[in-house]
């Protein structure tokens, strides 16, 4: 590939791939270059430093999200909808949660319309002022809280197929609390995708279910 040929979306959409492969300490701006046929110092041209290069990435990704029209179909399905997707990205892209954890600020044209879209979501169901804002940021901090457990190295592994140094030592300590190992033990029968997606999905219903009664709670008071 030709230097002169080179483009900033090019360029992104190559680190896009580094990154899902190798996480953001492995990438290298070297490494990049030659997966372009070019040389570092050209990435730099076009994308100034690492830190700026994993911001665009970051906010490209954001781009896969859905965001369907909340006056179509209802500020609730809407926000449903766009909390999946975003779940649905980052499982496909895990080095999007550190990089949010490292860079809460980062922003870019996706990201603003992701940020928007929640915003008059929040805005339809009746949400102003402040309220609408805490309204956007709690449902995007679930979301990201919640894909950060699923991602995490230390989240416990689910199902038949669970460590088996990992399982034994969870029981030993849950051996004295019947409770807690009868629903341990319901956990490692059922199928680890099916209880993350269940959980996601309960999670979001009862943060959405504590937005509408806040709204019904401001109302009730004024």
């Amino acid at each position: 590939m030709a230097v002169d040929r080179l483009s900033r979306e090019q360029i992104v959409c190559a680190a896009i791939a580094l990154l899902d492969a190798d996480g953001v300490d492995g990438l290298s701006m070297r490494q990049l270059g030659s997966r372009l046929g070019s040389g570092a110092t050209s990435v730099y041209w076009h994308v100034g430093n690492k830190d700026n290069l994993v911001a665009l990435a970051a906010d490209a990704v954001f781009g896969e999200v859905d965001l369907p029209d909340p006056a179509e179909i209802g500020w609730r399905d809407a926000i449903v909808a766009s909390s999946h997707g975003l779940r649905n990205v980052i499982l496909r892209h895990r080095w999007l949660i550190p990089v949010l954890g490292a860079h809460p600020t980062i922003n870019g044209k996706h990201i603003a319309s992701y940020q928007n879209h929640a915003l008059t979501a929040c805005e339809l169901a009746g949400f102003s002022g402040h309220d609408l804002d805490w309204a956007g940021g709690t449902v995007l901090a679930f979301v990201v809280g919640a894909v950060w457990g699923e991602t995490s190295s230390t989240a416990p592994a689910l199902g038949e197929n669970a460590g088996g140094d990992a399982v034994a030592q969870a029981r030993e300590h849950a051996r004295e609390h019947p409770k807690l190992l009868e629903r341990y033990d319901a956990l490692m029968k059922a199928d680890p995708e099916e209880v993350r997606e269940q959980s996601f999905t309960f999670g979001l219903r009862t943060i959405l279910d504590g937005l509408a009664a806040q709204l019904r709670n401001t109302a009730t008071s004024n």
